[in-house]
């Protein structure tokens, strides 16, 4: 087992590719703490997940809760070895239809709490460990609409290099996974029903060189790859799990003949 003896936290470890990383890490024989904000989908994941997980209600906008959780999670399974600040939210912000509530909250909770549970994370955490934080696809592609999101994610690539240097003097990887489109519950608000959904998923995927939407464990297993020692001289990278968007697009279903 690739994990066996570690300690991971996982922020927005309640759904999604959080809750895919999770499984992933248990199964490979670490303890792992998720974090999340809604309750009853932590209680769910943490029954689904067993003894080796821990389930604490933490925003991570609110930094105290997140350094609670991470306190709580320490003192039932030890020092941290893995940290993946996967939590985020998407968020239209086009120019001239956005208002600064709008686009500061998504600045906010998708870098500045990123940086804050690193710095709560390193100060409980082992020489030698894992910082992984998910950046996105969006952040290289200029999609319309999205310059908020597309800032916080490119923001996140550019601080997890300034960290890794930081933190390179502790043996400390830190590295970056950037999801394209993937099926998980992000997409509820754009697509809100099984027809709108459909229709988001066929999209994306004439527009995806391998002609389909990720799954959340294809996201899930690069983050195991980045926390395990089969990374043991990965610094600094930037991983696109995107089925070929940002690195070929050309070569999409949308442009063959």
């Amino acid at each position: 087992m690739r994990l066996k003896g570690k300690t991971a936290l996982i922020t927005g470890g309640n759904s999604g590719i959080g809750l895919a990383t999770a499984r992933l890490f248990v199964a490979e024989g670490a303890r792992v703490i998720i974090t999340g904000r809604n309750q009853a989908t932590l209680d769910a994941a943490a029954k689904e997940l067993g003894a080796n997980a821990l389930a604490v209600v933490a925003d991570a906008n609110d930094i105290a809760a997140t350094e609670a959780a991470i306190k709580k999670g320490i003192a039932k399974f030890g020092k941290l070895d893995i940290v993946f600040a996967n939590a985020g939210i998407p968020g239209s912000t086009p120019v001239g239809g956005t208002t600064l509530e709008a686009f500061e909250q998504v600045i906010r909770t998708n870098i500045t709490s990123v940086f804050f549970t690193v710095q709560a994370a390193v100060a409980q955490m082992n020489d030698g460990g894992s910082i992984i934080l998910n950046g996105s696809v969006i952040s290289v592609l200029g999609n319309p609409g999205y310059s908020a999101y597309a800032a916080s994610k490119a923001g996140v690539r550019a601080m997890a290099r300034v960290m890794a240097s930081e933190l390179s003097p502790r043996g400390i990887r830190v590295n970056v996974v950037a999801p394209g489109g993937a099926k998980t519950p992000i997409w509820n608000g754009a697509a809100p029903t099984a027809d709108a959904f459909a229709v988001l998923d066929k999209r994306i995927s004439r527009s995806t060189p391998l002609g389909r939407m990720a799954e959340a464990d294809h996201i899930a297993k690069t983050v195991l790859f980045l926390a395990s020692d089969d990374s043991a001289h990965v610094q600094a990278a930037e991983i696109f799990v995107d089925g070929g968007a940002t690195g070929s697009p050309a070569g999409a279903p949308i442009y063959r003949a």
